[in-house]
């Protein structure tokens, strides 16, 4: 039996038809862009897409799991069993992984500050709060530990806000302020929300934006963040998905479609 390379080239995927939802897979999977033998962990559907994206194309050493205890050696469709099993990664080993650096997470954020902040705990005071959310869960270790992205994919004043109520994921004015102990691995890479990309590269690692999705202003990001938010005289686009990166998440890795669920056109 011939087995098919999902990574092909067929030709048939047109990049300029490419939607939003199919930009910010891009954006996200730039996040691991030659990134090596470390683990993936994306949260949301667009992020798991990209990491899977990634694996195929730019970043063929990273390391996917099951969602559950198992490292996996192929790259199964979002939602669809894996049919190769490379490792174990129960709980604790995962957590010991996490504690090494050796794993670069996607996480999102109820909000987010200028300094990268992420709440995911709480809105409102935290004695009593209007609304109880996720609590911190693992957000303070992660971005202690290990490299860090955030996916928001409704881009808002409501999310990207002056302070957030509460901390669980640690920026970078509440690492420098812990000292030492905080900054040694504090890594926050990028930001990719449903109107663009941006970074910590402005002034005392302020958020700055790097790049626009298709369609998207200037004036309509700023319009969206509770911040004055760092930018470019001159703001690139997003770069766009290659024909076969398109055929690759719509044919491969979401042929359900799920990411234009997460992602209004």
């Amino acid at each position: 039996m011939t087995r098919t390379d999902p990574t092909a080239a067929s030709g048939a995927a047109d990049a300029t038809a490419a939607t939003r939802a199919e930009y910010c897979v891009i954006a996200c999977a730039e996040a691991w862009r030659d990134a090596g033998e470390i683990l993936a962990s994306p949260m949301g559907t667009v992020p798991t897409i990209a990491a899977r994206l990634a694996k195929l194309t730019f970043s063929a050493d990273l390391l996917l799991t099951d969602g559950e205890a198992m490292l996996i050696g192929d790259v199964p469709a979002v939602g669809a069993p894996s049919a190769v099993t490379e490792g174990w990664l129960p709980y604790r080993k995962h957590l010991t992984m996490v504690m090494g650096g050796r794993r670069h997470v996607m996480m999102g954020a109820s909000q987010i500050d200028r300094f990268g902040n992420q709440n995911i705990s709480c809105i409102g005071d935290w004695e009593r709060p209007r609304r109880q959310l996720l609590g911190v869960r693992g957000a303070p270790v992660n971005t202690l530990n290990n490299p860090v992205s955030y996916w928001i994919p409704r881009h808002s004043t409501r999310v990207f806000v002056e302070r957030v109520d509460m901390i669980s994921g640690v920026g970078y004015d509440s690492a420098a302020a812990a000292g030492p102990s905080a900054t040694r691995f504090h890594d926050l890479r990028r930001v990719v929300s449903d109107l663009g990309v941006f970074d910590f590269g402005a002034a005392d690692h302020a958020m700055r934006l790097v790049s626009l999705h298709p369609g998207v202003t200037v004036e309509q990001v700023r319009e969206s963040t509770g911040f004055a938010l760092a930018t470019a005289d001159e703001v690139p686009r997003t770069r766009e998905p290659s024909a076969q990166e398109l055929r690759l998440i719509r044919d491969v890795v979401d042929p359900r479609g799920l990411r234009e669920r997460e992602v209004r056109s």
